[in-house]
């Protein structure tokens, strides 16, 4: 069900308040006329600071008019004039009256009564159902029925005390009253009789205690046609009202006995609109026994169709009781719904929900209209048009009307040029994302649907509030705004509001960027001009914001739109703190304090805030010189004791307010006035304080110019080119009251007062500007002298590889100096400018001015060109005759318009083929130096080629410049020229990356045998005698780069084993050899490097077999004669002992 919702009806003059309940629909029309004051009202005024996004909704100032929580004072709020008098009109749907929360309606005085309280509207009691309401109502209440009550009592009928509570519990249902549900009862049996009369009893307590008496009338027969046409044709004519639904119940036990008339009978009932409810008490049949069909067929007969809505039974008088809080129900959902329709048409459908005034009439909104899907109605002074149910099919299908679409949620209308009015509603419900739908009505009750806005976020509410904008006030509507308060985005309920440009999606509006639930576009007011700008405005409700204490936003028009960023924003807390649910609802229609300027009324939760605009005010500012340029040339006073050009600065300004209620009003201005605010020293000072700066206050009229004469004067200065400034900023005296400074209206202005620059008369200069430029650079036969100190016929040589108009750069050299002489033959030149270019091979060192000058060059880089320098010579003027010599390469341009025919002498270019002396440091090593080949020596294994050797080649660019273009050859020779293998290269290595090489060469079949092969002649193979493999790579190196090339292989030991010679050496050759077009030289032409591998082995000697017989029989001969010696002397010693012996013995004897 829809919760108690008040809704705002614009145009209100007279005022309309409209709100409704689930179940029920009422719109009442509020008058005012000549409202008495009231006993007075507690104002609050109070003073916050802190406010932000301002502009010219006073903040600091709110009057704030308090009321009950309880009562949802400030639900709606609605700026109200009536006889020259002005009030706030402040809602409370809340409110109670006795036990009942009725809702009510305050006047609030706006006005010259600060003191005033806040007082009801005295509206006349209107009473519908549970309700008590304010009247005149729109419509009349859903319950203005006569019912008249049918009750047999024949003899069968019993016991007679059940049907008495039935009678009793079914009128506690009714609303009797005034304007609602009036009660006869009419007793039949054999005859029928009045019990009483429809206009009898005004209130259920009456009713009930005349039911309480009712007796039993008795009787043998039924004669229940008889009853049913008695209350037609006399009942409802006794105290009956015209326009009231006409029902009857009719409750019997038993079949009648003029059946016969029972035709003709409820035919006359559907002639005069009659609904008739029929209850069979089952009691007499269930007490006998007797099928009750015969009986049941006839009680159908009687109700209105379908039987399922109109029929009832019990079992027996007993059972009355339960039945009647469905009949009571049954009764009650008359309203709208005919005899035809099964589902809820009208009877819940909260008609007035929302309502919008146009030219015929009021179109009001009914969100409980066909099972809460919504529809739209309007009441005019011809009567009520209801669209049929089927004009919305087009855009509610019949699959989606379980949904509850809500349409009627919100309502208006807008102006078209090509079709006129044209209304629109929202249906935030509908398919749980929410849709709008652009119609036309007519007065057949057709509803014509021209366009649907769809929502695209499910449960963002789309389309519950909506509200068109007149933005220029020509009477045609600007755009229009669709709320969707419920939006979810970035994890928060923040609401969004869309923007429709002649139905077209146009964006939507901004509002302040925050992580919090805000549900901005709760509620959506078009005011009239706040800004004074000609253009109509939008102030939007965010409730939920800032922990639900809320904000709201202000959106200026302009022009046929509406800006969408916010111009202010007011938050609750900036207000008064407490205060809850602030923008709820808005309206901003007049001029509360007679100020002529247009006031907001925003609503919060127990009370009503009041905003006062303030007016809007343009100042126009101005300065002029006397005199208008600054002549450096004629010092015609002294200042501090120095001379001095004096000069006078007239600042002026004209207030201008939008309102045309304050042409005849005042501001007061403060601005201040600084010369050279960028400079560090400035070139002018303020005769009043010797300073650049000054503050002034000044009181401005609406419409008039205000001039203040500031004196000030100028020393000498370097620069004379560019002119003086003046800058001026300048705001409100007071900003905090009064009026306020237009935000799109500059607040501060700049003005220069140019130097006279001193040339003809007609201050046009003509200056003469001539540049020359020479080198220090060698050229090639200069270098090849002068730095290699070679003879002229070796040069020659030297430089047949390159052109002799090359310049060289020797690698010590570390700068190159150009130099260059400028001079003005002409009238002053002014920002004279040397642009300096040099190519990217070359680094700017220094500017250097060779002779004692007073010309004064700065130079600085240019961040996309680094290879450039712009140089300014003698800033701001480089004066006439002068002369400067500098060092570099250079292209002068200046500001002065020289004459075409002396520009040919502006510019000196050197173009220099430049070659530079590389210093490279060119390397080798190797882990194998000799090696000797025993004649023992085997392989053991397939692997063990021979001993394995390493030789690398190293590159080092020790120079400034980098090295490009160099080829580096390798050669190494793997075979002799028989095809036998000397060495094998198992693998090359360069250590630097992106590094190209090739390889080719030998491909001598390693597994053949080596052949016998002499190089005892050859001392030394190498490239040019023997097989090699070659190894090309390109070389690049930047400065003090260097790279390393690595060789690795074996001896082929085989071969070598089986080769003839007694030391041989193997050489491998390196040699760097430059393009003929690269930028470099090399000092020692074509430079190479030599890794050599020396290889030695023993001789093996051959004996003929004659020699080793011969030496073996003189070995032989040999050892028999020493054998045949030896024994000789051994015979002799032998002897010789023995005579000795023999001598002894004699000479012992």
């Amino acid at each position: 069900m829809v919760p108690v919702s008040c809704r705002r009806i614009e145009g209100a003059d007279p005022l309309l308040s409209v709100w409704g309940r689930a179940g029920e629909s009422h719109v009442i029309i509020i008058e005012l006329q000549n409202i008495p004051a009231g006993a007075g009202v507690g104002w609050q005024n109070r003073t916050m600071l802190g406010f932000c996004d301002t502009f010219n909704i006073d903040t600091k100032r709110p009057r704030i008019i308090p009321g009950s929580k309880e009562a949802y004072f400030g639900y709606t709020v609605q700026q109200h004039e009536i006889a020259g008098k002005k009030w706030l009109v402040v809602g409370a749907p809340y409110e109670t009256n006795g036990q009942l929360k009725t809702g009510d309606v305050y006047k609030c005085p706006v006005n010259g009564e600060t003191n005033g309280n806040c007082t009801k509207l005295n509206l006349v009691v209107h009473r519908c159902r549970s309700l008590i309401l304010r009247s005149p109502a729109l419509q009349r209440c859903q319950t203005y029925m006569d019912i008249i009550i049918v009750l047999d009592g024949s003899n069968s009928i019993y016991p007679w005390v059940e049907v008495q509570h039935f009678l009793i519990n079914i009128l506690k249902k009714f609303y009797i009253g005034p304007g609602q549900i009036q009660v006869g009862v009419v007793q039949y049996g054999e005859d029928v009789v009045h019990e009483f009369h429809l206009n009898d009893y005004r209130s259920v307590k009456d009713v009930v205690e005349a039911a309480s008496h009712i007796e039993q009338r008795g009787g043998t027969e039924t004669r229940t046609a008889y009853g049913i046409e008695f209350a037609r044709s006399e009942a409802f004519q006794k105290g009956g009202r015209k326009g009231a639904k006409k029902v009857m119940i009719v409750i019997t036990d038993g079949e009648s006995h003029d059946s016969p008339d029972l035709e003709k009978v409820i035919e006359n009932s559907e002639k005069d609109n009659v609904t008739r409810y029929a209850v069979a008490v089952l009691g007499y049949y269930n007490r006998r026994g007797i099928n009750p069909a015969a009986f049941l067929k006839e009680i159908k007969f009687i109700a209105s169709d379908p039987d399922d809505k109109h029929f009832f039974n019990v079992t027996d008088e007993a059972a009355l009781k339960d039945i009647v809080d469905a009949l009571g129900e049954r009764i009650f959902s008359l309203e709208g719904t005919n005899k035809n329709e099964i589902s809820f048409g009208l009877e819940m459908s909260q008609t007035g929900f929302s309502s919008h005034i146009v030219e015929d009439g009021i179109l009001l909104g009914a969100v409980g209209a066909y099972d809460w899907n919504g529809a739209v109605l309007k009441e005019t002074s011809s009567g009520k048009v209801i669209p049929h149910r089927e004009s919305y099919l087009q855009e509610f299908p019949e699959e989606l009307k379980n949904h509850g679409a809500y349409l009627g949620y919100t309502v208006t209308s807008v102006m078209s040029p090509k079709h006129g009015r044209i209304y629109v509603a929202g249906a935030p419900r509908f398919n749980h994302s929410g849709k709008a739908i652009i119609f036309t009505m007519h007065s057949n009750r057709n509803l014509t649907i021209h366009q649907s806005l769809k929502g695209e976020q499910i449960g963002s509410y789309f389309g519950s509030e909506i509200n068109s904008i007149d933005i220029n006030g020509d009477g045609m509507t600007d755009i229009l705004l669709v709320g969707a308060p419920m939006y979810f985005s970035e994890g928060r309920e923040r609401g969004k509001v869309y923007v429709y440009d002649r139905f077209v999606f146009n964006g939507a509006l901004k509002d302040l960027q925050s992580y919090q639930n805000s549900r901005f576009g709760s509620c959506i007011a078009s005011v009239r001009d706040l800004n004074q700008d000609s253009y109509n405005d939008v102030v939007i409700g965010a409730p939920l914001e800032d922990d639900h204490q809320g904000a709201i936003y202000i959106f200026h028009g302009f022009k046929e739109n509406l800006l969408k960023m916010y111009k202010q924003r007011i938050a609750a807390a900036d207000l008064l703190p407490g205060l809850m649910y602030f923008g709820c609802s808005i309206h901003g229609q007049l001029d509360l304090n007679e100020d002529g300027l247009i006031d907001l009324a925003v609503g919060s939760l127990g009370s009503a805030v009041l905003l006062w605009s303030r007016s809007v005010v343009q100042v126009n500012a101005s300065i002029r010189f006397e005199p208008s340029k600054i002549n450096i040339f004629n010092k015609d006073c002294k200042r501090n004791g120095k001379d001095a050009t004096c000069m006078s600065a007239f600042v002026c300004f004209t207030p201008v307010f939008l309102s045309t209620h304050f042409q005849t009003a005042s501001v007061g201005l403060k601005y201040n006035a600084t010369i050279d605010e960028r400079r560090y020293t400035p070139r002018a000072h303020l005769d009043e304080n010797s300073d650049r700066h000054i503050h002034r206050l000044v009181t401005l009229s609406a419409g008039q110019e205000h001039c203040d004469k500031l004196n000030f004067h100028v020393l000498d200065t370097a620069d004379y080119v560019k002119p003086v400034t003046f800058s001026v900023e300048y705001g409100l005296e007071n900003p905090d009251y009064g009026p306020m400074m237009d935000d799109g209206w500059p607040t501060a202005f700049k003005v220069s007062v140019p130097f006279w620059n001193g040339c003809n008369e007609d201050e046009h200069c003509v200056p003469d500007l001539v540049l020359d430029a020479k080198n220090d650079i060698p050229t090639a036969t200069e270098y090849c002298r002068r730095i290699l100190r070679k003879s002229p016929s070796d040069c020659a040589a030297y430089t047949l590889s390159f052109d002799t108009s090359v310049f060289i750069i020797e690698s010590t050299r570390r700068r190159v100096a150009v130099e260059a002489t400028l001079e003005n033959k002409g009238e002053n030149a002014y920002s004279t400018v040397l642009n300096i270019s040099f190519s990217r091979n070359l680094q700017f060192a220094s500017l250097i001015q060779k002779d004692d000058t007073d010309v004064n060059i700065e130079c600085m880089n240019e961040e996309k060109r680094p290879n450039k320098k712009v140089c300014n010579v003698s800033y701001p003027f480089f004066r006439a005759k002068a002369k400067v010599k500098i060092v570099s390469i250079i292209r002068p341009g200046n500001d002065s318009e020289e004459q075409e025919s002396t520009k040919e002498d502006n510019a000196a270019l050197l173009n220099f083929h430049l070659k530079y002396e590389a210093d490279l440091l060119f390397t080798r090593s190797s882990s194998l130096d000799y090696y000797e080949i025993k004649s023992n020596s085997s392989l053991e294994r397939y692997d063990s080629i021979g001993p394995p050797f390493n030789c690398t080649f190293k590159l080092h660019n020790l120079g400034f410049f980098p090295v490009d273009g160099v080829t580096i050859k390798i050669t190494l020779p793997v075979a002799t020229r028989g095809g036998n293998r000397l060495l094998l290269l198992t693998d090359f290595v360069v250590d630097q990356e992106n590094t190209t090489c090739n390889i080719w060469g030998n491909n001598t079949d390693y597994r053949r045998t080596p052949a016998e092969e002499d190089l005892s002649r050859n001392l030394q193979l190498n490239h040019s005698n023997s097989d090699v493999v070659s190894i090309d790579c390109n070389v690049k190196l930047a400065s003090n780069e260097e790279i390393n090339f690595h060789l690795r292989g074996n001896l082929w030991l085989e071969s070598l084993k089986a080769l003839k010679f007694r030391s041989l050496k193997l050489t491998t050759n390196a040699a760097l050899q430059r393009q003929f077009h690269s930028p470099f030289i090399f000092r020692e032409e074509d430079p190479s490097r030599q890794v050599t591998f020396e290889i030695s082995k023993q001789e093996e000697s051959k004996i003929p077999i004659w020699i080793i017989l011969g030496s073996t029989l003189g070995g032989l001969l040999l050892l028999a004669l020493l054998v045949l010696a030896l024994w000789k002397v051994r015979l002799v010693i032998f002897h010789s002992a023995l005579r000795a012996d023999r001598s002894h013995a004699v000479r012992t004897s």
